[in-house]
């Protein structure tokens, strides 16, 4: 597998950053890893402080935990500065995961093309390595 679909796949299908990490861009790997990383942190802990907030809301109230009234105090609950929140690190997840896949890609290719120009075939008396017919 050429370094570029490599790097592509590992950002796109594993986990953004990964491919750059495997291509020994090591920098530009680890800040996409934190970045992705730190918006799932944030989105997962609101999730759960609403989550609990909610749970203790209905327990408190002396309701049954049902989904009809979790559904009621989730609808309640939900605030816009939540949704704002979960928002902009959705999109700062996508967008890391996107720029992770073409910035592999990209990288992977250039390595690719550094390889196949290195590559020169070789003989032992400097001469091409299929024979050259001179029909003249």
């Amino acid at each position: 597998m050429n370094h570029s679909l490599k790097g592509a796949f590992l950002s796109g299908a594993v986990f953004p950053g990964l491919g750059q990490v495997v291509l020994k861009h090591y920098a530009r790997g680890i800040a996409l890893m934190l970045a992705v990383s730190a918006g799932l942190f944030v989105i997962v802990r609101t999730a759960l402080k609403q989550a609990f907030a909610i749970l203790e809301k209905v327990q408190w109230e002396g309701g049954t935990i049902d989904m009809a009234t979790i559904s009621k105090a989730a609808a309640r609950a939900s605030t816009s500065s939540n949704r704002l929140t979960f928002k902009f690190f959705s999109f700062l997840i996508v967008f890391c995961w996107l720029i992770g896949i073409l910035d592999a890609y990209r990288m992977g290719k250039k390595k690719d093309l550094e390889e196949r120009s290195t590559k020169q075939p070789e003989t032992k008396e400097g001469r091409p390595p299929f024979p050259v017919r001179d029909d003249r």
